[in-house]
């Protein structure tokens, strides 16, 4: 057995530990496929930068079969590694990704994927997932698609010399396969706002999409039933995942004022409660806070998953319509300062009495229904309390 052999089975044992992976084709899948032929090179988080890795440093092929994201690309600019491996680390904001293959492992199984079943990607990025489902369905069964060109032309060729051969193009993904298509399932590795009417026209009625939804807050995972015409219903899954967003649907977000002195008043619940997946009161707090995301204030950047490493600390809670809040917290002591056009904190302090008022609910508690325009949550039935999937 190869090194590289050997790292894919303890990749494999990792998943199998965490209780992501149980399928024994998805495990087959994650042993067989060369996740290393994906990854030649990418970017590591160091001191506010990124730093480029390729083949050969150091410690490469160990972080290419860990379990960390491993970001593939900086602001839709495929220049940006040539620069970092020249002059050092670079500033980014990360639009391109290699998934933790835990998450993977999580959309993969919850796709129901079944023999003989025609599968669409949305988001092709490095390959290695496409590769993943060829590996299961056969390649003939496979259609990837991204928006940037340059993705795709490389992702096509490292397929080719892994042995797959899956349909690939180059369009937007909310439009779906520009080749007209139908499909028995789409997965998107990317996160939507809304789900495109396109998704659910090149879906067979009974087919299913398995998607991320492009909530900073809130977000996660959903599966979708088809309907006839543009129909679905869907649930929210227990399992959580998170994925940078569609570019079609990316947000842009005003920079928030720095509050005075007299603006901070007490806060009853911590900011961590409201942006950490793992708090049970997340999912709920994102159908209040709808459309908010969130602003890093030490580089006022914009942070498109909150909490996810669990840090909130330097956070902005941020609406297109200039609403904001800032929290700070010293010791047992809890303040927050907020202003614009409507008060978040209010309004996440008022869903938090709400929730506890539902009985707590978590995600899986919570379904979509899909009917032309009109997209909406509820809550245990289609006849429950009744959030707009997109509000704003």
């Amino acid at each position: 057995m190869t090194g590289m052999a050997r790292l894919r089975r303890r990749l494999v044992e990792r998943l199998l530990a965490e209780g992501v992976l149980h399928d024994p084709r998805w495990i087959a899948a994650f042993r067989s496929v060369p996740r290393h032929a994906f990854l030649p090179r990418f970017f590591l988080p160091v001191d506010g930068g990124w730093r480029a890795v390729e083949r050969g440093d150091p410690g490469w092929r160990e972080r290419v079969y860990s379990t960390d994201v491993l970001v593939t690309q900086l602001d839709d600019d495929p220049n940006r590694w040539e620069l970092a491996r020249e002059s050092g680390p670079v500033p980014g904001t990360p639009t391109s990704s290699s998934s933790m293959p835990s998450i993977m492992a999580i959309m993969l199984e919850e796709l129901l994927l079944g023999d003989g079943q025609r599968v669409l990607e949305i988001g092709t990025g490095t390959g290695y997932n496409a590769a993943l489902l060829c590996h299961r369905a056969g390649s003939g069964q496979v259609s990837t698609v991204d928006i940037d060109g340059s993705l795709v032309a490389v992702a096509k060729a490292r397929l080719a010399e892994s042995g797959y051969a899956p349909s690939c193009a180059t369009a937007d993904g909310a439009q779906g396969f520009p080749a007209g298509v139908l499909y028995d399932r789409i997965l998107c590795t990317c996160a939507v706002s809304v789900i495109p009417p396109a998704w659910l026209a090149q879906t067979v009625p009974g087919g299913m999409i398995v998607t991320t939804l492009n909530r900073p807050i809130g977000a996660g995972l959903v599966r979708i039933v088809v309907g006839e015409g543009a129909t679905g219903r869907g649930q929210v899954l227990a399992r959580d995942g998170r994925f940078m967003p569609l570019r079609a649907h990316r947000r842009d977000l005003p920079m928030p004022p720095s509050p005075c002195a007299k603006d901070w008043r007490r806060a009853q619940l911590p900011l961590a409660m409201v942006l950490q997946p793992q708090n049970r009161f997340e999912f709920f707090a994102g159908l209040a806070l709808d459309g908010v995301g969130t602003i890093r204030e030490d580089t006022m950047a914009f942070d498109p998953r909150p909490g996810v490493d669990g840090t909130t600390s330097g956070l902005v809670l941020v609406h297109p319509d200039g609403s904001w809040a800032r929290c700070r917290e010293a010791g047992d002591v809890r303040e927050v300062a907020q202003g614009g056009p409507r008060a978040l904190w209010d309004i996440a302090e008022r869903a938090y009495d709400e929730w506890c008022e539902l009985g707590k609910p978590e995600r899986d508690r919570f379904g979509l229904t899909l009917d032309g325009e009109r997209q909406e949550f509820w809550l245990d039935s289609p006849d429950g309390r009744r959030w707009p999937l997109r509000a704003s």
